[in-house]
């Protein structure tokens, strides 16, 4: 490689990483992720995505106008063959607080759910409660994970393709029982950006294990769905996350949402002009008398 494609690439890498790091301030500043005092502790799974970051999330902690802490957790499933000492190797050379929790979730799910079925549901279950009583355990105040936009727009029409339902991941969510806030920083980063920065970076990826269960499988296929939405119309996903932002209840069908059955016309008072009010009527084979005058209307 010559000087100037070395030049061209930190060029490349200062441009991308300034994106990405506007990005995440942009997504914590408008949900409040980070608060003064904060302790955040950043969920490292091995990928590309929670590497990256655990990375920004330092960057940001040295320049934000508050202070907060980030210590890195990585939860060992003690799937057959993880390489235990990678993570720990990478967390030493940052100079970071850090814990390993041991939890072989990995035979509980084995033992549970039957050959063929799907082990998501129950091995999620797992994990966020092993790590929702680990956060608490350390006196962290938000658990961080690293989903990016593709992540969460494929959520969504997960839930909706199979399960009917219009739900995704939030930015940021209170667990059900209050004791925890998790954050998604990356919320408003696209995969595509974090590969290209992760090979920039040469994390130290843990290739991912893929269980090959019903649910990864159906990912891959939306996944694969919108990418090539993506090449058509570039900016596509960008355009789903954000109606995901600006939901109308009263034009959708949830009746939890919103009172479909008590719409009472309000008639009182004045009213706003009518955009192409004006109009006439015709019509046949009815009486005269009951055409309606409508020039005044």
């Amino acid at each position: 490689m010559n000087l100037q494609d070395t030049g061209t690439d930190t060029l490349e890498l200062n441009k991308l990483q300034k994106r990405l790091r506007r990005n995440v301030g942009n997504a914590i500043t408008e949900y409040n992720m980070v608060e003064d005092g904060d302790v955040v502790m950043a969920c490292i799974s091995g990928g590309k995505d929670s590497f990256a970051m655990l990375d920004i999330l330092l960057q940001l902690q040295k320049s934000a106008p508050i202070k907060f802490d980030v210590i890195a957790v990585n939860l060992d499933q003690k799937q057959p063959g993880f390489p235990e000492h990678i993570l720990p190797d990478y967390f030493e050379t940052l100079g970071i607080p850090y814990y390993i929790v041991d939890k072989d979730t990995y035979s509980v799910v084995r033992d549970k759910i039957p050959e063929g079925k799907t082990t998501c549901g129950l091995c999620s279950r797992l994990r966020r409660g092993t790590l929702y009583s680990f956060a608490e355990k350390i006196g962290a105040t938000k658990l961080a994970l690293g989903h990016h936009m593709d992540d969460i727009v494929e959520t969504m029409f997960l839930n909706m393709f199979h399960g009917s339902r219009l739900k995704a991941m939030p930015p940021k969510l209170r667990s059900d029982d209050g004791r925890n806030v998790v954050i998604r920083p990356l919320s408003y980063c696209r995969e595509k950006d974090l590969i290209t920065y992760a090979k920039h970076k040469g994390y130290p990826i843990i290739p991912c294990n893929l269980c090959g269960s019903q649910e990864n499988l159906q990912r891959q296929s939306i996944k694969g769905m919108l990418m090539e939405w993506d090449e058509k119309s570039p900016g596509r996903v960008e355009s789903i996350f954000k109606s995901i932002q600006n939901i109308s209840p009263s034009q959708l069908a949830d009746r939890e949402l919103f009172d479909f059955v008590n719409l009472p016309l309000a008639r009182d008072g004045e009213r706003d002009v009518y955009e192409f009010s004006e109009a006439t009527v015709s019509s046949t084979n009815i009486d005269e008398s009951l055409y309606i005058d409508v020039t005044n209307i």
